[in-house]
């Protein structure tokens, strides 16, 4: 079984290029979608529809970072266990409360200028996940 780097002929990173992500799929797609197999015979029509099962649960997987993240772990072996796990520590934690909050209420009361504080702390995480990304081209 093909991890879903090798499905698409890339080499497993966390930086990919997209536009070969983009390219591979389509060709696979366009090889193996049910529309292609709709006079074929039942075992056929079946296989079509897993391998399209497959090939976009890959694609899905790699656009999205923080699965592409997990999925590079777990071909090094280690389980970030998400549905297990989901010990945090205690002060971030809080801190997704109160900004949860915070941006509910800014919500409710159309607090206009409330709401531009927690944008700014939002661009401060982006630049975090900005940050986070360099970080793992570097270990790679």
């Amino acid at each position: 079984m093909q991890n879903h780097f090798e499905l698409f002929g890339l080499s497993p990173a966390f930086v990919l290029d997209k536009q070969a992500l983009e390219k591979a799929y389509r060709e696979i797609q366009s090889q193996v979608h049910p529309d292609r197999f709709a006079h074929a015979g039942d075992a056929e029509r079946r296989a079509s529809l897993q391998w399209t099962t497959r090939v976009n649960e890959a694609y899905r997987t790699l656009q999205d970072p923080v699965q592409r993240a997990k999925h590079i772990l777990e071909l090094h072996g280690v389980d970030v266990a998400f549905e297990t796990n989901t010990a945090m520590p205690t002060e971030f934690l809080m801190q997704q409360m109160e900004l949860r909050e915070s941006l509910e209420d800014a919500t409710a009361k159309k607090d206009y200028r409330g709401a531009a504080d927690l944008v700014r702390k939002l661009q401060f995480l982006d630049k975090l996940d900005d940050e986070i990304d360099a970080a793992y081209e570097t270990i790679e």
